[in-house]
């Protein structure tokens, strides 16, 4: 199995961090945070991975190169500077990652999720793992019932931006710039998506706030 880790975009949220650095390459504990997915999907066995690129995107494989010092090789899915948004993303790597089913995550989260529990074949299209809603989404995205996801009722969680995927979820599509998150909707109002719900550690690293909460926690 492959992996497909999102880095391509701007960090706008970010600023003024990202207006020199992709905010993949920002560091909790000294590492850059998509150094911890590269540690996690190398210990749950995956070490071929697939890094989109965007803003900035000439330092991510300055810093990481072929992904040896992690013990993975990294092949790069370079986009625009105006990046193709997570959904066009995927699609235009999936030359890089096959015919079979792959793992995504987004490289702005922190959470001690260990890989090796997603299923090798999701049942429907895709299989995503979700987490009680923060502070900062307390409405969440979608429900969990019996394993499988859907748009409508109650308790709503949190989508933790880590699933598995088939390729036919976008392999339809035409290339271009468009988010994953329609596509998924769709996917799951036909009863295609599957879930489970992770209690472990979790953050959306999407603010200076978050990032240096994240970083005195760590300590």
């Amino acid at each position: 199995m492959k992996a497909l880790i999102f880095a391509a975009g701007k960090g706008e949220r970010m600023r003024p961090l990202t207006e020199t650095r992709p905010k993949a390459l920002l560091e909790v504990r000294g590492l850059p945070l998509i150094g911890w997915h590269l540690r996690a999907l190398k210990r749950a066995g995956i070490d071929e991975i697939v890094v989109n690129t965007g803003w900035l995107g000439a330092q991510l494989p300055e810093a990481l190169g072929d992904g040896g010092n992690y013990g993975v090789h990294i092949h790069w899915s370079h986009e625009p500077s105006e990046p193709l948004e997570t959904g066009g993303g995927m699609r235009q790597a999936l030359a890089l990652l096959g015919a079979d089913p792959f793992i995504a995550t987004n490289a702005d989260i922190h959470c001690d999720y260990d890989y090796a529990r997603l299923p090798l074949s999701p049942t429907g299209l895709a299989h995503l793992v979700l987490v009680d809603n923060p502070e900062h989404h307390p409405l969440g995205d979608f429900v969990l019932a019996a394993g499988r996801l859907t748009l409508c009722g109650s308790p709503r969680l949190t989508f933790s931006g880590i699933g598995v995927y088939r390729p036919e979820l976008v392999a339809h599509l035409p290339p271009g710039r468009y988010g994953l998150a329609p596509i998924l909707r769709e996917a799951i109002d036909l009863g295609m998506v599957s879930g489970e719900h992770h209690r472990g550690q979790w953050s959306d690293v999407g603010t200076p706030e978050r990032l240096a909460a994240l970083n005195r926690e760590s300590r």
